[in-house]
């Protein structure tokens, strides 16, 4: 059951600062994204490659998919031909892989790069370092990954009730963001997006400077079991 005036208070307040509302659709069912959908909720998340793949072949063609969650190599054959974006690209090999694949379906995949702000150890992501490192690679090797394109960052915060914290960890996420706009990319326009903040810390990201926001609980109710 998805829950319609949230959504609507949402886009009422996202939609003025171009923020784009990510619904975390995942362990939902088909039914609650066409819902969703049929709102004018156009763009989704999902974390399993195959759930993915099963719910975009059930669901109309106007929506854009998101991969969000952690993405190994061996699984990108299978989103290439339609996934609009990957949130989560954490090593050179998985945006050669997503290249490769995107070149196979003749599409250009664009991605972003994930940036480890959080204190857990758990979470993945690159340092500041080795986004540097992989920005060096993909320039020296454009001309084989042509049907790839970073598009920006992303990043989740500590799962904590420190405000302040939550705060300096998408505040680090925005200024990287804007230092590698200012260098890496500089003059080149599609490079725009900042995407932090999900259901319980959003309000802070996006008055950090976020242009994407990933939010499930608050659309589709409590995470059901999967």
């Amino acid at each position: 059951m998805i829950n319609e005036d949230a959504w609507c208070a949402l886009k009422a307040e996202l939609d003025p600062r171009h923020i784009t509302l990510v619904a975390v659709s995942k362990t939902k069912p088909p039914e609650d994204i066409r819902a969703l959908y049929n709102l004018g909720q156009e763009d989704f998340g999902e974390n399993y490659v195959q759930d993915l793949v099963n719910k975009q072949a059930q669901l109309p063609p106007g929506i854009r998919w998101h991969f969000i969650g952690h993405l190994q190599s061996n699984k990108v054959k299978h989103i290439a031909p339609f996934v609009h974006l990957v949130h989560a690209v954490d090593s050179f090999r998985l945006l050669q892989e997503i290249s490769r694949q995107a070149e196979k379906n003749s599409r250009i995949i664009d991605v972003l790069l994930q940036l480890h702000i959080a204190e857990e150890e758990t979470k993945f992501g690159l340092t500041e370092k080795e986004i540097i490192e992989l920005l060096d690679y993909y320039e020296a090797q454009q001309a084989q990954l042509q049907h790839v394109r970073i598009r920006g960052l992303m990043g989740m915060a500590s799962f904590s009730d420190n405000e302040d914290q939550v705060r300096s960890e998408f505040r680090r996420l925005r200024t990287v963001f804007l230092n590698l706009k200012q260098s890496y990319f500089l003059g080149k326009n599609y490079f725009d997006t900042c995407s932090m903040g999900m259901s319980g810390d959003y309000t802070i990201a996006m008055e950090e400077g976020s242009t994407m926001v990933r939010i499930g609980s608050m659309l589709f109710g409590a995470r059901d079991a999967g």
